[in-house]
């Protein structure tokens, strides 16, 4: 579960660098979109297994392999920034000769020669300080790193029974805690020459195929070239404090200029706004400047036109409408004649004379309609209220489809709520069953 954990870390660091790649692409106008911010690196030197800083070492002789590497990195500001580094080579160490101490090493394990399948591990790397804090741009940058990634890797050792694989034919993978120094050297604004050491801690006791007990580690000393992506100088080498130095002496001058630009600007500005206020005066309050205002002492609240006299405004003329004998008869023939399919809202072809003179009547002089739609008490209240809704909708729609306007008609369901006559007879219940029109 901890090396599922250990592997999954790196991957969603990685994730992290790429959707800041993705951000940077988006936000071009951000202050670093002229500075170099993404870099790549390779690298070679020399692979050793053991550590300075102490701890045990379980082979009295350690020898230097060669490895090599490659990383990428993105800079976020001058002095922090993210890499990934990838690392290959060969551990190797015998028993050939004593400790420093003269003491003779008698393990079983005589011998060991590790492949380094690879090494992949994030670390965040600060850049400790600019060599002359006034200078815009420096060509040596000192710089630490700490981080967490997996080695795999794939022992071989030699006893005096022989030599064989200490895992068999598979990678042991397990976590390492690389801690390093550098120096680099700016050679352009595309390329520096990069020295560094790391020394990797791991989380095991396997990398030399033998236990005793204590985390083994390994270094790795290299020196490589950086390219530096993409277009204008290096975030890296890039040094805020002389920028700001030298963007507060220009504020300074330039904030000179301005105020003496701004006291001549108030001036204006004051009499600008005394002559405004002379323009816009308006001393009845009517909304209309005094120089414009040809009727002046306007009382208070009153409607004014754009030269300030009171405004009339004309009565509203309304259109009586006037519903004739000959106009209802029309609509008592509609409602006599119409019919629907039994149980729905279809309307039978023998309606449609009546209707179309409706919708004539509608048209030609531009009533208003409103059509209610009643049921007997047969089937359940919901049903009903729908029918008859859906019968007055439907007598709507054909109205409109004869060129009626269809805002001014008004189709309502009353359900069963409304009878004329006694549900208890077939003919009670035939009068209850009707769509009602009314014109106004």
């Amino acid at each position: 579960m901890k090396l599922q954990l250990f592997k999954a870390l790196p991957v969603a660091l990685a994730g992290l660098l790429i959707g800041s790649v993705a951000s940077a692409q988006e936000s071009p106008a951000t202050s670093s979109a002229t500075l170099r911010t993404w870099s790549i690196g390779v690298n070679a030197g020399v692979l050793t297994p053991l550590s300075p800083l102490g701890g045990k070492n379980d082979f009295s002789n350690n020898k230097s392999s060669f490895g090599y590497g490659l990383y990428i990195k993105k800079q976020f500001t001058p002095y922090f920034s993210l890499r990934l580094d990838g690392v290959r080579g060969k551990l190797k160490g015998d028993n050939t000769e004593p400790y420093e101490s003269g003491a003779v090493n008698n393990s079983p394990v005589r011998a060991f020669d590790t492949q380094l399948s690879y090494s992949g591990s994030l670390s965040a790397v600060v850049n400790m300080f600019n060599i002359d804090l006034f200078k815009k741009e420096n060509t040596l940058q000192l710089y630490a790193s700490a981080g967490a990634g997996i080695a795999g890797y794939k022992p071989t050792i030699t006893t005096a029974a022989g030599t064989f694989l200490f895992a068999g034919d598979k990678n042991i993978n397990e976590l390492i805690i690389p801690v390093g120094l550098g120096a680099k050297f700016k050679i352009s604004d595309a390329v520096n020459f990069d020295l560094g050491w790391t020394i990797n801690f791991v989380d095991g006791d396997n990398l030399d195929g033998y236990y005793r007990g204590g985390n083994d580690k390994y270094n790795y000393a290299y020196a490589g070239l950086e390219f530096a992506l993409g277009s204008g100088k290096q975030l890296a080498f890039h040094n805020p404090v002389a920028l700001t130095y030298d963007e507060a002496l220009k504020a300074k001058q330039t904030a000179e200029g301005l105020k003496s630009d701004l006291n001549a600007q108030k001036a204006d500005n004051a009499k600008l706004r005394a002559e405004l206020n002379d323009i816009l005066k308006d001393s009845d309050g009517d909304g209309v400047a005094d120089k414009l205002d040809k009727c002046p002492d306007t009382p208070a609240g009153t409607v004014v036109d754009g030269s300030g006299c009171p405004l009339k405004t004309p009565e509203k003329v309304v259109e009586k409408v006037i519903v004739t004998e000959e106009d209802r008869k029309v609509v008592n023939e509609a409602i006599k004649n119409l019919e629907f399919d039994l149980g729905k809202a279809t309307i039978r072809p023998k309606s449609y004379a009546s209707l179309n003179r409706v919708a004539a009547l509608l048209i030609q002089k531009n009533f208003s309609l409103k059509l209610a739609g009643h049921t007997d008490n047969t089937g359940s209240k919901e049903l009903n209220l729908r029918l008859s809704k859906e019968r007055a909708e439907s007598v709507k729609a054909y109205l409109v489809s004869q060129g009626a306007n269809a805002s001014r008609i008004e189709a309502t369901g009353y359900g069963m709520g409304q009878p004329i006559a006694s549900n208890k007879t077939a003919a009670g219940r035939q009068q209850n069953r009707r769509v009602e029109f009314t014109l106004y």
